[in-house]
């Protein structure tokens, strides 16, 4: 009481970071429930950038409880170096918790990423070759590594040698590859383990307990609705379920333990890798939009794919998410840009119209956006700070978002700073008001 869950309502990259740092101030457990060092969150605070990849966003705040859940994919190398770069900033990691449960990436993870995307040719995906989708796979072949395999060796080789085994044929072309090798893996990964021993925990049971006292936990997703391996624009999708019903299976807590779930979205889309992107701008308003709003991938690099907002694909994601409050960020991004546009529908190849997001991936692929056009506004937003503060064409542009997608605004995003985000009515009378009431102090 309460449990709150945020997630990303796009194709990731919607700023679910700044909103659980911020959301966290008042926390008193962020735990980090899918997904791997493929996702990238970003925080600006005081003017310094923080990039986070599997710390949960929370542990900005001193001795803040923070857990990498059961749900997440753990490759130890890319941990440690975030660990010893965090603390070589002076950062507090002893609020810092690591399931026992949790799968690990090894080596030969990325080599089958890297070598499945060069085998797909034309029709790679677009994975981030971080190794992500063959540990979830070796998770259910139940082949998998969990971090408490770091605490014994024994069954640490033996269970590499279980898992290499039926890979041997597919690992043939990198079998002199010395990170295969495998003593040097198993001393490696057991010392992996001797540098994170002090944070492993039953995490589950730290949820359970801090429910269990009437305190708050703030559920941080990674990626985004449209991207969840079982509802999103398959197979161009993550290999996890980024949406809201997964913070239970990620993090051990219950069904009834949610009481609120938030959607993050940006004011307009993006999109990362292949796949379908019926709004998608391909030209020099697509750039001008890309460089106001810095879509780089935080993790990659990538430049990121940009169009108008999809606010049939959004209300779907609310559907899937039965999300309480809407989170929209980068509005400032769309200052000075004329008149704006909104997709409230799709048409397909044959002319066809929908205006419910399409199950066939056929019809999806196809699609391009129908759209309404809204009046856009020049001034210069960042220092809003309420909602009467923008322009009238700003708040009109919100809440014609809100209505068609049937759910209050809490918060927008006017700037990448922690402290430009305007709280709506909606956000200061929900479950997290006591947040709100620390940033307006």
């Amino acid at each position: 009481m309460p449990g709150i869950v945020i997630v990303g309502a796009q194709w990731g990259d919607e700023g679910k970071g700044k909103i659980t740092d911020l959301l966290a101030e008042q926390a008193d457990l962020v735990i980090r429930f899918q997904g791997g060092n493929n996702a990238g969150h970003t925080i600006v605070r005081e003017g310094v950038k923080w990039k986070f990849h599997l710390i949960p966003s929370g542990i900005l705040y001193p001795g803040k409880l923070c857990a990498v859940g059961n749900g997440v994919v753990v490759d130890p190398k890319v941990l440690t170096e975030e660990l010893e770069g965090l603390r070589a900033k002076g950062v507090d990691l002893s609020g810092l918790r690591i399931s026992a449960n949790a799968h690990l990436i090894m080596p030969y993870h990325l080599l089958l990423d890297t070598a499945g995307e060069a085998r797909l040719g034309k029709l790679q995906i677009g994975t981030t070759r971080r190794g992500i989708g063959p540990c979830y796979a070796d998770k259910a072949a139940r082949l998998g590594i969990r971090v408490q395999d770091l605490l014994d060796p024994k069954i640490l080789k033996k269970k590499i040698v279980a898992a290499m085994e039926p890979k041997r044929l597919t690992l043939r072309p990198f079998a002199k590859s010395p990170e295969l090798d495998l003593q040097s893996m198993t001393e490696e990964y057991l010392t992996y383990g001797h540098r994170i021993e002090r944070y492993i925990a039953d995490t589950a049971k730290l949820v359970w307990d801090t429910l269990d006292r009437d305190d708050t936990v703030l559920f941080e997703g990674a990626q985004g609705t449209l991207l969840d391996i079982d509802h999103g624009t398959y197979p161009f999708v993550t290999s996890s379920n980024p949406v809201a019903a997964s913070a239970c299976t990620g993090s051990g807590a219950g069904p009834k333990d949610i009481d609120e779930i938030w959607g993050i979205a940006k004011a307009y889309a993006t999109r990362v890798g292949a796949g379908p992107f019926p709004t998608e701008l391909d030209d020099e308003l697509g750039e001008s939009i890309r460089e106001g709003g810095g879509e780089y991938g935080t993790t990659t690099g990538r430049p990121r794919r940009v169009g108008w907002i999809d606010l049939v694909a959004l209300r779907y994601a609310v559907r899937l998410n039965t999300l309480t409050h809407l989170v929209i960020t980068k509005l400032d991004v769309l200052s000075g840009l004329g008149s704006l546009r909104v997709c409230t529908g799709y048409r397909g190849a044959d002319e066809a119209t929908f205006k419910h997001y399409p199950y066939h991936q056929s019809v999806l692929h196809q699609a391009t956006g129908a759209y309404e056009d809204l009046p856009g506004w020049d001034d210069d937003i960042t220092e809003c700070r309420t909602e009467e503060d923008l322009p009238t064409a700003a708040r009109d542009y919100l809440a014609f978002l809100s209505e068609f997608v049937g759910v209050p605004i809490a918060l927008v995003g006017v700037g990448p700073g922690r402290e430009q985000i305007i709280w709506t009515d909606a956000g200061r009378s929900s479950a997290a008001s006591a947040a709100s009431a620390a940033q307006r102090a």
